[in-house]
């Protein structure tokens, strides 16, 4: 993960848009972008989605309805958002928000097309590691 340098456009104003499910970044020179809620969880930072190395991420899923309760600064650099489902351990820094923003509709494709080769929907539920296997229909 790259730190910050000058060029990382810093937010002039971040809106969480509970009913839309958006976060809304304002940028000075007047961009704004906004991020959906299920983007942001799916492609959190956090050890817990991305693992501990290349291939090691956990497919997320069941993530449409999921919503921003709580939403923290950490330092000057980052943005530490509590959701809905009780993840809060991604810490997104500007630099990442701003890449996630320009790039969503191809982070989009690419959720849709892991979804699509693990075989499973944006709405299934989240298999809790140890859980027992089994499919009730």
């Amino acid at each position: 993960m790259s730190g910050l340098t000058p060029d990382t456009p810093v937010p002039t104003g971040v809106v969480v848009h509970s009913k839309s499910r958006v976060l809304e970044l304002q940028y000075a020179n007047g961009d704004s972008y906004r991020l959906p809620f299920e983007l942001l969880r799916v492609y959190s930072p956090s050890a817990e989605v991305m693992g501990h190395g290349p291939g090691q991420e956990t497919l997320q899923t069941g993530k449409r309805e999921v919503t921003i309760t709580m939403i923290e600064g950490v330092g000057n650099y980052a943005l530490q958002p509590t959701f809905s489902d009780g993840h809060a351990t991604g810490i997104y820094s500007w630099d990442l928000l701003y890449d996630m923003a320009v790039r969503q509709d191809e982070l989009w494709a690419a959720y849709l097309a892991k979804l699509q080769a693990a075989g499973v929907d944006r709405d299934t539920p989240m298999v809790q590691a140890g859980a027992a296997h089994g499919h009730c229909h």
